[in-house]
């Protein structure tokens, strides 16, 4: 297997560390727009593991609005898979351009939406995703396989809802994605401040546009930004959090192929990250649209959001200052192979002290990027295959709960842990 990283940012750079541990693959071409970040990476990489490990890594430049420069690198490097890990506002072109390149894909963030035109709080538009299942046929006809979603959420928690699917219940009445955690990041004079943990492009993304919903007696539908809120008890000493609704990958995705009554994704954001949220959207900061700038040198048209993602501190480059644990899981409600009430949560916690000391760089870009890995390493070994655009969910999740959690693995731990059916919010 030879792959072509596109993208060398904070799970970029995650990817290439946690690649640079296992054996399956003969070359990763490192990539970025900025050719220094990926050159870093793999410095790190001869640093840690010496000159034969990092022999198998090749950085280089590359542009991910431009989809002849991919296929051009994909044919020089005899690519046989992409991993997309660049902003989800270039899948379109990334997706496009291993197609034509005729190689394997895998991305952690899929095809953006757009909200309905008359109707946005109720009826959803174009979904997340819908582009690109769209184009299944042609990937099966042309026997590649588009595996999207495989980061963490959506990814990992789409592996730990199979696996309960298939495992543990008899009938599923909702999947409902958790995601929380207690991080702090503080500047130098030790003061909390706003940064948020991933690309502030996708918060935005996630956390303003109407939430989607799905229920197996009305489909999907939408509610507005930050819905129904509640008190989620996260385990492992981060604690109560509250969560509301968000836009997320899983919802679209899990309903085309489990049978489940309801699926919703809520996240633990606290009431100060909403409200800057909320004045980002009411001042327009949050539009992608380009606006015209005065300056200096004369006029210039830019995106708003691309101005927060330059001012705000680069999610790569605050580990050092965060501490805390992330905590993504996913809450199934239904009845038991034997019929009875049951709820499990089964999770995964990341520390950011730990992932500090092993990878240096901070927990949640970590979390996400041992996903795509695991799920290559599964692909070259065939104990995963197939060809079309393809989710985790319709692959065995067995096989990446095994590698990922084995002392010959990934070393990631995760856990299914009990919860009361009759309140499943709280630690039993």
């Amino acid at each position: 297997m030879r792959i072509l990283l596109i993208g060398a940012g904070g799970v970029g750079d995650g990817i290439a560390k946690v690649a640079a541990e296992r054996s399956f693959f003969e070359v990763m071409v490192v990539s970025d727009y900025d050719l220094s970040r990926a050159e870093k990476s793999i410095e790190w990489i001869r640093k840690r593991h010496g000159d034969e490990v990092a022999a198998k890594f090749i950085p280089a430049k590359i542009d991910a609005s431009n989809a002849a420069n991919m296929v051009e690198m994909c044919r020089e490097h005899n690519i046989t898979y992409v991993i997309n890990a660049v902003e989800p506002k270039f899948v379109p072109t990334v997706f496009s351009a291993a197609f034509t390149a005729g190689v394997g894909y895998v991305d952690m963030a899929m095809s953006l939406s757009e909200p309905h035109e008359t109707d946005p709080f109720n009826k959803p538009g174009i979904k997340l995703g819908d582009a690109q299942y769209a184009l299944n046929e042609q990937w099966e006809k042309a026997g590649k396989l588009a595996l999207i979603g495989m980061g963490v959420e959506p990814g990992m928690s789409n592996i730990f809802a199979k696996y309960a699917y298939d495992e543990l219940f008899s009938e599923v009445d909702e999947v409902s994605i958790k995601d929380g955690s207690n991080l702090v990041v503080k500047n130098e004079d030790g003061e909390e401040i706003f940064a948020p943990s991933f690309s502030i492009w996708t918060v935005i993304e996630e956390c303003l546009n109407p939430p989607v919903i799905y229920e197996k007696d009305k489909g999907w539908y939408t509610t507005r930004p930050f819905s129904e809120p509640e008190i989620f008890e996260f385990p492992e000493g981060i604690g109560a959090v509250e969560c509301v609704n968000v836009e997320h990958e899983e919802i679209p995705m899990l309903p085309r192929t489990m049978d489940v009554g309801k699926v919703t994704f809520k996240y633990g954001l606290g009431s100060d990250f909403i409200d800057v949220l909320k004045t980002l959207h009411h001042l327009g900061i949050d539009a992608t649209k380009p606006v015209r700038v005065r300056s200096a040198s004369g006029p210039v048209d830019v995106s708003p959001r691309d101005v927060l993602v330059a001012v705000l501190p680069d999610p790569a480059s605050i580990g050092p200052r965060m501490t805390g644990k992330a905590c993504a899981g996913v809450l199934i409600t239904g009845k038991d192979k034997a019929g009875k009430d049951r709820a499990t949560y089964i999770y995964h916690v990341a520390d950011n002290a730990e992932t500090m000391a092993e990878y240096d760089a901070q927990c949640v870009v970590m979390q996400t990027a041992f996903n795509p890995v695991i799920a290559l390493e599964l692909i070259a070994e065939g104990q995963w295959s197939g060809v079309g655009v393809r989710a985790p969910e319709q692959f065995a999740p067995k096989p990446f709960l095994e590698l990922m959690s084995a002392s010959t693995g990934y070393h990631q731990r995760w856990f299914a842990q009990e919860r009361l059916p009759a309140n499943p919010l709280a630690l039993p």
